[in-house]
């Protein structure tokens, strides 16, 4: 669908739903088949119910209330191509983004606003996607982590009222992270991942869990794919994107050190405002709101802020850099070095 995933891998934003029903009787399968198939399923239309279970430790960050600690829920849908639907309710309103087909729309209903930006203009939605889309972060996951990985098959759930088999990747010992195991919940009909959990070292319990509490697959009625601005809605259109057209992976500007479940991804830290002489939090909005998170820290690379959660750390650093990872800090101050 057109409200696709973006980044959860790097960042830890990975999770599974609770209250999953008993485990059915379902034909074995395995790992290899179960991972081709997902990579190759095609759901077709579908509506469903998204919850997240947050418990990361992060306080609210403005425009990703999600993030924080806490359970959110959101509906989308799709007709099984490139138009979907994604409605996410805030505490002032709703956060609604639309792919027609030609043009995406995101809505906030709290200041009366819309942007646009054309179709495949970049492959980098809203952040609300990226916590919002179980089955885009699940197939990334298995692309970005399946050649570092331990790849198996552990039993069978239900999710959503669908049977579904259990895929779990877990990484190999070379690899530096703070994460145990990734577990994905595959539907046995459609083969597309409904759940998806992250669970870090030491603990049992996922440190963030997402996926669908129902789900519907069939046919979707076509005027959800269609948005018209409200009367007095402000409207602008998103800022341009640097790049090929639909490319995948960081932003311009950013860079990966290392691959699988260790690397590392730096970038500029985000800014809506002015700044006074690059330091963190001199500038308005993201940067002041990245800026007050965390404790000081500092090496051969400079200085800067470590944010860190049970399944990812983060360093934003005084030359206005940001590195991130679901790895330790050694590893990021590594990578920054370089």
């Amino acid at each position: 669908m057109g409200v696709t995933v973006a980044g959860a891998v790097g960042l830890g934003l990975l999770a599974v739903p609770a209250g999953a029903g008993a485990a059915p009787q379902l034909p074995p399968v395995s790992p290899e088949d179960l991972v081709s198939s997902v990579l190759s399923a095609k759901p077709g239309p579908f509506n469903g119910t998204v919850e997240l279970d947050n418990a990361l430790g992060l306080p609210p960050i403005p425009q990703l209330p999600q993030a924080a600690n806490g359970t959110s829920t959101a509906r989308v849908w799709s007709d099984g191509d490139h138009k979907g639907r994604l409605a996410v309710p805030t505490a002032q309103g709703e956060r609604t983004i639309v792919a027609d087909g030609t043009t995406v729309w995101s809505w906030n209903s709290a200041d009366r606003t819309v942007t646009r930006k054309p179709e495949g203009a970049g492959d980098r939605t809203a952040p609300e996607s990226a916590m919002t889309d179980p089955s885009g972060a699940a197939t990334q996951a298995i692309r970005k982590l399946r050649t570092t990985s331990t790849v198996s098959v552990d039993g069978t759930a239900e999710v959503a009222g669908r049977p579904a088999y259990e895929l779990v990747l877990a990484p190999a010992p070379t690899e530096r992270t703070l994460l145990r195991e990734v577990r994905i919940a595959v539907d046995a009909q459609k083969r597309v991942p409904l759940r998806l959990s992250v669970l870090a070292n030491g603990s049992s319990a996922p440190a963030l869990q997402i996926g669908f509490t129902d789900v519907t697959f069939g046919p979707q009625d076509g005027s959800l794919f269609s948005f018209t601005p409200p009367p007095g809605a402000t409207v602008t259109n998103a800022p341009a994107e640097h790049g090929p057209q639909g490319q995948q992976g960081p932003p311009p500007g950013t860079k990966v050190i290392g691959d699988g479940w260790d690397a590392v991804v730096i970038g500029k830290v985000p800014t809506t405002g002015g700044s006074q002489g690059g330091a963190p939090g001199a500038g308005r909005g993201n940067v002041a709101d990245l800026a007050g998170l965390g404790k000081p820290v500092s090496g051969s690379w400079g200085s800067g802020r470590e944010i860190t959660t049970a399944v990812a750390t983060a360093i934003i650093t005084g030359d206005g850099r940001i590195a991130a990872g679901a790895v330790p800090e050694q590893v990021l101050t590594e990578a920054l070095s370089k």
